[in-house]
């Protein structure tokens, strides 16, 4: 369990810092404020019986244990475990012996932890939590969402996980910077978003992670692509090319990064570059690197452009960008045509073709007046190949596109796909059939071979 950073009910917590008062937020049945007007009519929660037993006993723990709690040792999820049965007995209250274990369980787990969500946390089936209210929490199970059995007993318990959430990475919530990213000690990725912004109280979002990372070979199983095409991407890997990962939202980019990293060799130094830390690259020559917001007072800010500047600096072999949304694109451009041969990125697009006119806009958002078409044959240079990805109706993630960067043609970038997956026929049990080779032999072959990576111009054969 995480030992949080403010663990106490005592001391200013997120909620009084937000609304000046250390008065709880009005509940589900209590009147209706102007935002809680707005809300769709929802059945609220059953009322918890031992609302009031938890917050004195979680009260009493934490004042008995003070400054305990902000030193993680061995024993100490034991000691907060005895410290609540203790003040369980002292209240007296009568209880069952599966009310007693399950009072312990949910209070330790709001005292080490992040309360209600750490059975969600701990559900390795579980991809994504959404916290819409605090008496709405949505999961990701299977590609489907759906609604979760926990809830907060009020927006006050909500407001001191998301306090302990972002905390722990050395960032604030509050009414002047409204939104943040964050991450999870696990890598997971957290987004939070608070009033007045939020009109339905506060919303935190964790994308998930898994503890073992999935390889290319998880993703072959899980028939996201074919081993043809997998041993094709490990071979771009391994001979150096410049690889654009493109999809939506939730589509795999990250774990699609992850996947192909793990053959870049071990004797390459690897610089990655996020805005929140969540690649999980097996290699042991790596420096990570992480922007940084700005402070309350608006300084200090350290963006990804700066990064990607610093990490010329650091003599890389490959450089990797998590992903990539603004400025930073330009440079990033820049590396790869000199001499960062084999590094990755990713980007939000729907389509290869989606994705170039994507990289036109942000290089256009440094506020540099180059032409389009010097901004284009940047673009053709820098990248020699793009895997779409993409997140189907029924919750499966799949590579749709293996396509390569061929160059210029007049003012046009030009792509021909390797491997593709064309949709199914009616009855054939899936909505797209499994990666296959167009028969179009790519044009780096050459550029693999330099690197010592050589596939026969049979491999590329139409199936």
């Amino acid at each position: 369990m995480a030992v949080p950073a403010n663990a106490g009910l005592g001391g200013v917590g997120l909620h009084e810092r937000i609304t000046g008062s250390k008065e709880p937020p009005p509940t589900a049945g209590s009147q209706h404020s102007p935002r809680e007007a707005l809300r769709p009519r929802r059945e609220p929660p059953p009322p918890d019986p031992y609302a009031t037993l938890k917050t004195q006993v979680h009260r009493a723990v934490v004042e008995k244990l003070g400054p305990q709690l902000a030193v993680e040792t061995p024993d100490l999820a034991e000691r907060v475990v005895e410290a609540v049965a203790e003040q369980l007995k002292l209240h007296q209250t009568p209880l069952t012996r599966d009310e007693r274990e399950r009072i312990v369980r949910e209070l330790t787990d709001d005292i080490l932890g992040y309360g209600p969500l750490e059975p969600l946390l701990r559900d390795d089936s579980i991809s994504e939590v959404m916290v819409n209210s605090f008496d709405s929490v949505y999961v990701e199970h299977a590609g489907k969402l759906e609604p979760a059995d926990v809830s907060f007993r009020d927006d006050a318990q909500l407001f001191r996980i998301i306090d302990k959430v972002v905390s722990q990475v050395g960032r604030r919530v509050d009414e002047a910077s409204p939104m943040v990213d964050a991450r999870l000690p696990d890598g997971s990725r957290v987004n939070v978003i608070i009033p007045p912004l939020a009109l339905d109280g506060p919303t935190l979002t964790i994308r998930k992670f898994s503890r073992d990372p999935l390889t290319i070979q998880d993703l072959v199983e899980f028939g996201s692509l074919t081993p043809k095409a997998a041993e094709f991407l490990a071979a771009s890997a391994r001979g150096a090319l410049n690889v654009l990962i493109a999809g939506g939202t939730g589509s795999g980019k990250t774990t699609m990064l992850n996947g192909i990293s793990a053959f870049i060799p071990e004797d390459e130094r690897i610089v990655t570059i996020e805005d929140a830390a969540e690649l999980q690259l097996q290699q042991q020559h790596v420096i990570r690197l992480e922007a940084r917001p700005p402070n309350v007072e608006g300084k200090g800010e350290i963006r990804i452009r700066e990064l990607v500047r610093n990490a010329l600096r650091m003599r890389p072999d490959r450089i990797i960008v998590g992903e990539v949304r603004g400025a930073e694109t330009l440079d990033m451009l820049q590396a790869m045509n000199t001499g960062h041969d084999g590094s990755l990125t990713t980007i939000h697009a729907n389509s290869p073709r989606d994705a170039l006119s994507r990289l036109e806009t942000l290089v256009l958002t440094a506020g540099v007046d180059l032409p389009l078409r010097s901004i284009r044959e940047q673009i053709a240079s820098a990248f020699d190949l793009m895997v779409q990805v993409a997140r189907l109706v029924d919750g499966s993630r799949r590579v749709t596109h293996i396509t390569e960067v061929v160059g210029m043609e007049s003012d046009v970038v030009t792509l021909q796909d390797i491997f593709a997956a064309n949709a199914a026929g009616e009855g054939q049990g899936s909505l797209l059939r499994p990666l296959e080779a167009t028969g179009l032999q790519p044009h780096f072959l050459d550029k693999l071979a330099a690197n010592g990576v050589s596939l026969p111009v049979s491999f590329f054969d139409e199936q």
